[in-house]
């Protein structure tokens, strides 16, 4: 298994290296490096299993949560913030992100609210409904896929640009959620 995370890591420099444009970068990195693995069955399992939970929330308690996550990030204490970065969804994305040898900064998915179920690591909000990474792909479609400027992620303290895109159930190629991928702004050029 490590030997195939170090082969991983050692594909996904050799991938990110030839572009010539950050948006050539990371269309090359998501067809070699994301795709094969993101409708993996522990991904869909997660996003699918919240969804069941969370099909009913209205505005008001998603922005409740989103206040909640917010006041408990780091504090240490945190049943919703643990939820999402100790399950087995989380385990798999912090494989592929130590794998990825730093070009990955982080992954996260969230259920088709927009409400994180897996994370790498802890991030700035718990609520990306209102975010470009899930309106520009869950919200267009199956094929969905954005692309954001490099920035500086609090959540990661790195500049990065980040890969989103719609993630779908494999059975049915329906839209189930969507899935962040941070990536280190360094190997985009």
């Amino acid at each position: 298994m490590r030997a195939a995370f170090l082969a991983l890591g050692l594909a996904v420099t050799a991938t990110m290296a030839p572009a010539a444009e950050p948006h050539d970068a990371m269309q090359a990195f998501l067809d070699t490096n994301i795709k094969p693995w993101a409708e993996d069955a522990v991904l869909v399992g997660a996003i699918q299993a919240q969804n069941g939970q969370t099909a009913g929330f209205d505005a008001a308690h998603i922005d409740e949560l989103d206040q909640q996550w917010r006041a408990e990030v780091g504090t240490g204490a945190s049943a919703l913030v643990d939820g999402v970065l100790t399950n087995a969804a989380a385990d798999f994305l912090r494989q592929h992100v130590e794998a990825s040898g730093g070009v990955m900064t982080e992954v996260f998915i969230m259920d088709a609210q927009g409400l994180n179920v897996a994370a790498s690591g802890a991030t700035s909000d718990y609520w990306q409904g209102d975010e470009d990474k899930f309106s520009k792909t869950y919200g267009v479609g199956p094929s969905a896929v954005h692309f954001s400027d490099i920035e500086f992620d609090e959540s990661s303290q790195t500049y990065q640009a980040q890969i989103s895109l719609t993630l779908v159930d494999p059975a049915t190629g329906a839209p189930i959620g969507a899935m962040t991928v941070g990536i280190n702004a360094e190997s985009l050029m």
